[in-house]
């Protein structure tokens, strides 16, 4: 049976955005303290920004400017926005699941701005897009999944059949907790991560994913 709705994460689903989220936490960074920054703990991937922030600010005792720093990279990525790199597999999985009128969005912990000038510099496919303003509580809680599910007209009774595409351990805990079924996405952790987290299959790219749709529906 194919999915009732596809929801996407979107940094290390849809795009390879580590180089644009770098390149914006460094010069943040360089401006506010005037150091350099420690190197991105894997451990974080998927996390909500503040959540980030207050990491590399508390490595220098800095904790009480973590708004600021999380509010000036912000500033700096769209200031100086570096196209990400997309993804395998994406066009062709939104052109097939139009073509069977299947609904689905993104649902990301990044910010709306980074996401909206993504999606418009690589023409993307993605017509209902949430980003981290969207919630009061992020990733890894559930509601980041459970908002853009109803804003795609599905209700709670739906959530069993609705595949939700995540390469983060926070992500993919977010859609279990949602009562989603995780498809993982092998961008950063090993598939016994993934499945350990929740994931009930687990995919290279989306294009195998896409494959894996269009050969059993």
């Amino acid at each position: 049976m194919l999915p009732k709705g596809v929801l996407f994460d979107f940094d290390g689903v849809v795009v390879d955005s580590a180089a644009s989220h770098n390149a914006a936490w460094e010069s943040a960074f360089r401006e506010l303290f005037n150091e350099q920054i420690v190197a991105f703990p894997k451990h974080l991937s998927g996390k909500s920004p503040m959540v980030i922030a207050n990491y590399f600010c508390s490595v220098i005792g800095k904790e009480a400017q973590t708004e600021e720093l999380f509010f000036l990279k912000d500033k700096h990525l769209d200031i100086y926005f570096k196209t990400p790199k997309l993804l395998p597999g994406v066009h062709e999985c939104t052109d097939y699941l139009t073509k069977k009128s299947i609904k689905y969005g993104i649902a990301s912990n990044a910010t709306k701005q980074f996401l909206k000038n993504s999606v418009e510099k690589l023409k993307l496919n993605f017509t209902t897009v949430f980003g981290l303003q969207d919630y009061e509580k992020p990733k890894p809680s559930p509601e980041a999944y459970i908002t853009l599910a109803k804003a795609l007209g599905f209700t709670e009774k739906d959530f069993k059949d609705i595949w939700v595409f995540e390469d983060s351990l926070t992500g993919t805990t977010a859609a279990k907790l949602a009562g989603m079924i995780p498809i993982g996405i092998l961008t950063q952790f090993s598939e016994d991560e993934l499945k350990e987290a929740g994931s009930k299959m687990v995919f290279p790219t989306l294009l195998e994913a896409c494959s894996y749709l269009k050969n059993n529906w």
